[in-house]
């Protein structure tokens, strides 16, 4: 994978946020106003760990490659491009690469009064693993 296959660009190794994450992502800040957006790209096998956006909400739309965004309690879902994700406050959630793909959404963040995210336990091997 080269740069130049990412809409937005790559972006810089995602090393602020690399304790939530298992494997190598990249970030890319697109706006840092209204509901501020930025490009996430992960590397095969990257997931970030399990989260939950308190008091506001997430938008992913997805532009490369083919991931995955669960729910807590539910099946995972694959993703591939073209495809939105409406994360709504409070749902804990986590979202990442299939095993053999690298994967690129756009994250937009919901603007909301006192809002923060909520970092908790990675997603295990076990059922990480038991993705196609």
């Amino acid at each position: 994978m080269e740069e130049k296959d990412v809409l937005f660009g790559l972006g810089d190794p995602n090393d602020a946020y690399a304790k939530y994450f298992d494997g190598q992502s990249y970030l890319k800040r697109l706006t840092t106003t209204g509901g501020p957006m930025a490009n996430v790209t992960f590397e095969p096998r990257c997931r970030n760990h399990w989260h939950i956006h308190h008091k506001s909400g997430q938008i992913l739309l997805c532009t490369m490659g083919r991931g995955y965004y669960q729910e807590w309690g539910k099946p995972a879902q694959e993703l591939k491009p073209g495809d939105i994700i409406h994360i709504s406050p409070e749902v804990k959630h986590w979202h990442g690469a299939a095993k053999d793909s690298w994967f690129t959404h756009i994250s937009v963040e919901i603007p909301a009064a006192d809002s923060s995210n909520e970092w908790l336990e990675a997603v295990s091997d076990e059922d990480y693993n038991q993705l196609k």
